[in-house]
């Protein structure tokens, strides 16, 4: 058999950007599925086209980046304290490391370490996000995690920027590894021991 050259299947035009503009969101959300791109109901029409250029470039990303480190960021993951703060936050185990463990199931755990955080969504299914339309100018609205993928509500950004608002908030990270009966907890709060600073 004679090696051929050029398109074979000439009615199967190269899926480019341009082709990718002029599908509908839902035809984009199933392609960027089959590509590996996770959350998508969460994405608008051009971070849909976007994500699913880069998966089929292979550069990925967004994808690559779960497997970055993002270090323990400005206070090495020690609780921030301050006139507000909560009972909860006093009451919760302080993590400061990716390597620590609970002191049993279901306790209340508290953080400022990214890579904690980061581990724990990712772990989870988890992606960072922002509440849409509570943006202010350029910074970022109120911070969520999205676990489902199916809210409108919610527009993804990386994890760069929802780091860089989570310490200037000076926010803490609440949260569980599991809960009492034992299941995996998508259970958080993010909370402000200063209350103007939030």
């Amino acid at each position: 058999m004679a090696d051929a050259t050029g398109n074979q299947t000439p009615d199967t035009p190269d899926s480019g950007e341009d082709d990718l503009r002029g599908r509908k969101v839902p035809e984009l959300r199933d392609q960027a599925k089959e590509d590996g791109v996770s959350g998508t109901s969460g994405m608008r029409k051009d971070e849909l086209v976007e994500a699913i250029v880069e998966a089929e470039e292979g550069s990925g990303d967004e994808l690559d980046e779960s497997s970055d480190d993002v270090g323990a960021g400005p206070d090495d993951g020690k609780i921030r304290t301050g006139p507000d703060t909560s009972k909860s936050l006093k009451y919760s185990q302080e993590i400061t490391s990716p390597d620590e463990d609970p002191e049993r199931e279901g306790r209340s755990l508290a953080t400022t370490h990214h890579e904690v955080i980061k581990q724990w969504a990712e772990t989870r299914g988890g992606r960072p996000a922002t509440v849409d339309g509570t943006e202010h100018g350029d910074h970022l609205g109120v911070l969520r995690l999205d676990f489902t993928g199916e809210t409108d509500k919610l527009r993804h950004v990386s994890w760069d920027e929802w780091f860089r608002t989570f310490d200037e908030r000076q926010l803490n990270f609440i949260y569980q590894e599991q809960r009492k009966d034992g299941n995996q907890s998508t259970f958080f709060i993010l909370e402000s021991p200063n209350r103007e600073d939030a």
